[in-house]
C-alpha cells in the first residue's frame, strides 16, 4: 500500500471499544446474616409492619431473595394490603420454584390467601391451580390447598368446583373441621339434607365448641324443620362466642330475625 493511503487508513480506522468495568460485586449474605435479617424482618412483620416493609425492601435489595419478598408479603397483610401482599406472595413463590425450594406449595397458598381477602377469587384459584401442580406433595397439604380452593370457588359463585374440592379436601383432611362445616353449608344450600347432617355431625365431632358449626348445626335443623334442635343449637353458638359473627348470626336467629341461609 502506499505510504500516504496507509496512513490514511490508520487515522480513519475506528478506535478499539474499551471494554466496559465489570459492576461492583454485590457481597455474599452470610447464612447466618440471612438467618438474623429473617428473624428480625419476622419480628417487624407482626409488631410493627410498616418498618417490616422497609426492612424487607432493603433485605431483597441486598440479595434477600425468596425469604426478603415472603416477609414483604406477611407486613403487607397485617396492613390489610392485600393485593400488594398478593403480588409479594406471588413473586417469591416463583423464586421458591426457580430454586425447587419446598417452600414453593407454601407461598401459592399464602397468595391465594392474600388474594381471596382482596377479593380477587378468581386469582387466589390460580395460585392454588399452581400449589396442587407441586410434585410430591403430602395428602395432607394436598387437602389443606382443596380446602382453600373450594374456598376461592364459593367466592366465585363456582359451587359445583367448591362441592369436588370439599370430597377431596375431607378426603384426604378428615380431621380438619372447617371442610366439613363447608361442605355442610354447600349441602344445605343444594338442598341435600343427608348430606348436610353427616357433614355437621363430623365437624361437630371434631370441634363441638366452635360457634360456627354450631350455627350451621341450627340452620341445617331448621331447614329440616326441627326448630327445637334448632334453638339449641344456635343457643350454643350465641353463648360459645357471642361477639363472633356466627355469635351475632345465632343470637338473631333466636329472635327470629336471621336469615338461616346465610352461611
Amino acid at each position: 500500500m502506499v505510504p500516504f493511503l496507509a496512513a490514511l487508513a490508520a487515522a480513519t480506522a475506528p478506535l478499539p471499544v474499551p471494554p466496559k468495568p465489570a459492576a461492583p460485586a454485590r457481597p455474599a449474605i452470610s447464612q447466618e446474616d440471612h438467618k438474623a435479617r429473617g428473624a428480625r424482618c419476622g419480628a417487624l412483620a407482626e409488631s410493627a409492619p410498616e418498618k417490616a416493609i422497609d426492612e424487607a425492601k432493603a433485605w431483597q435489595a441486598a440479595g434477600g431473595g425468596m425469604a426478603a419478598r415472603q416477609c414483604l408479603g406477611i407486613a403487607q397483610s397485617n396492613l390489610g394490603q392485600w393485593r400488594e401482599a398478593t403480588d409479594s406472595f406471588e413473586a417469591a413463590a416463583k423464586d421458591a420454584l426457580l430454586d425447587d425450594n419446598q417452600m414453593t406449595v407454601v407461598l401459592w397458598m399464602q397468595a391465594g390467601n392474600a388474594a381471596l381477602a382482596a377479593d380477587e377469587p378468581v386469582r387466589a384459584k390460580g395460585s392454588f391451580d399452581r400449589a396442587l401442580l407441586i410434585p410430591g406433595l403430602s395428602d395432607e397439604m394436598k387437602g389443606e390447598v382443596y380446602l382453600d380452593r373450594a374456598r376461592a370457588n364459593v367466592a366465585a359463585n363456582d359451587m359445583a368446583g367448591a362441592r369436588v374440592d370439599l370430597e377431596q379436601a375431607t378426603r384426604l383432611v378428615p380431621r380438619d373441621p372447617l371442610g366439613w362445616l363447608l361442605r355442610a353449608n354447600l349441602a344445605r344450600k343444594a338442598k341435600d339434607l343427608p348430606l348436610a347432617f353427616t357433614a355437621i355431625r363430623e365437624a361437630t365431632k371434631l370441634a363441638p365448641n366452635d360457634a360456627s358449626v354450631a350455627y350451621e348445626a341450627g340452620n341445617i335443623a331448621a331447614a329440616s324443620g326441627n326448630m327445637d334442635d334448632a334453638r339449641a343449637a344456635w343457643t350454643r353458638a350465641a353463648t360459645a362466642a357471642p361477639e363472633s359473627n356466627a355469635g351475632k348470626a345465632a343470637a338473631l336467629a333466636l329472635r327470629g330475625e336471621g336469615d338461616e341461609s346465610q352461611p
